[in-house]
């Protein structure tokens, strides 16, 4: 009768249990206190129009939401369309022509939309209701922005995917950094096709859009694998707990980084997950930006879709592989009648051989 395994203790499962409770509750604080303690706060938005109209409307603002916005005054309507093209402000009251008019871009931020027609409603007052015009919808087939918020996590699983099983499967850096750039470009192509072809959650140049997705992907992988580089297991799950954990709360995506609590929308759009999803959901129309803009993919008016330098850094290419307990296979084993300070050579003539040290036994 085989021996049976000693069973464990019942101080371990109590620890486990601890553990594991202590997990959850950090899983929910990351994903529900963000949304929970958001709010509309240095939003930049556009006042367009005579000095002295766009003085009033920025004291107006100010007034009654103090903090709320962040209003950059240009002189026209042409130079408000252009901000919210490149993406430099979410939208814009334009009184050019004398009588209000609200300018929106619903794909860049919805939630923000939203919230900037409910202003523009209480600055009319009495008066019959500011006209709305969307200058970058949301497409047609996806008009509230589901299909990209709900395909944005698979987008972040996929490179957390990809890091474990060329970690767990392949050995060499340079082949780990292959699959992983290789996988960048298939995923990239697959999800995008879904996204745009079969949902029509976003528009554009469709090799634009996967290369956008590409980098996303890519910078995820190749943090994770180097991060396992450099600390083994442990930063393999270091790397997936920070892109779960705080890259796909702290993105903002499915509102803006602005409305997270202040700080740390910010910090979340150095991360990976973050930087995609700002890229992606610029993404939505093509009436977003203009071709010679496409390959920028930015947010604030930066190049975002690249991963940061910090990250850059955890690359694999910039971790020495570790050291294998089996020597390769073009390396020659030493001999038996090699020591450790090197092969065992007949002494010249007329030289007759020493004692051999205690460190060459």
């Amino acid at each position: 009768m085989a021996p049976t395994a000693p069973r464990s203790p019942w101080s371990r499962v109590g620890a486990i249990v601890l553990l594991l409770t202590a997990l959850l509750s950090l899983i929910m604080i990351a994903f529900a206190w963000p949304a929970t303690r958001s709010s509309v706060h240095d939003i930049p938005i556009a006042v367009a129009g005579p000095p002295a109209a766009t003085a009033q409307i920025a004291q107006q603002l100010a007034a009654k939401r103090p903090g709320t916005f962040d209003v950059t005054v240009v002189d026209g309507t042409a130079a408000a369309e252009r901000l919210i093209l490149d993406r430099e402000v979410y939208g814009a009251i334009d009184v050019s022509s004398g009588h209000p008019q609200l300018i929106i871009a619903s794909a860049a931020s919805p939630t923000v939309a939203q919230a900037l027609q409910q202003v523009a409603q209480a600055l009319g007052g009495a008066e019959p209701a500011v006209p709305v015009r969307d200058l970058v919808p949301l497409p047609a087939d996806d008009p509230r922005g589901a299909g990209l918020a709900a395909g944005a996590l698979p987008l972040v699983l996929g490179g957390i995917a990809a890091a474990g099983l060329l970690t767990s499967l392949v050995v060499g850096v340079a082949r780990r950094l292959a699959g992983a750039l290789a996988f960048s470009v298939t995923g990239a192509l697959a999800l995008t096709a879904i996204l745009q072809f079969w949902l029509g959650s976003i528009e554009g140049s469709y090799w634009f859009n996967s290369g956008a997705v590409a980098l996303g992907i890519a910078a995820t992988a190749l943090t994770i694998l180097g991060l396992e580089s450099l600390l083994g297991a442990a930063g393999l799950g270091l790397g997936a707990a920070t892109m779960m954990l705080l890259g796909n709360p702290l993105s903002g995506l499915t509102s803006a980084p602005q409305m997270l609590p202040s700080g740390w929308g910010t910090f979340g759009q150095f991360l990976p997950r973050a930087r995609r999803a700002r890229c992606c959901a610029a993404r939505r129309s093509s009436t977003v930006t203009p071709p010679r803009r496409t390959s920028g993919c930015c947010s604030a008016g930066r190049p975002s879709a690249w991963p940061s330098p910090a990250w850059r850094r955890c690359a694999p290419r910039a971790a020495p592989p570790r050291l294998s307990r089996h020597p390769p296979s073009d390396v020659p084993r030493r001999r038996p009648s090699e020591t450790r300070s090197g092969p065992a050579h007949p002494p010249p003539p007329g030289v007759s051989p020493g004692p051999r040290s205690a460190l060459s036994r």
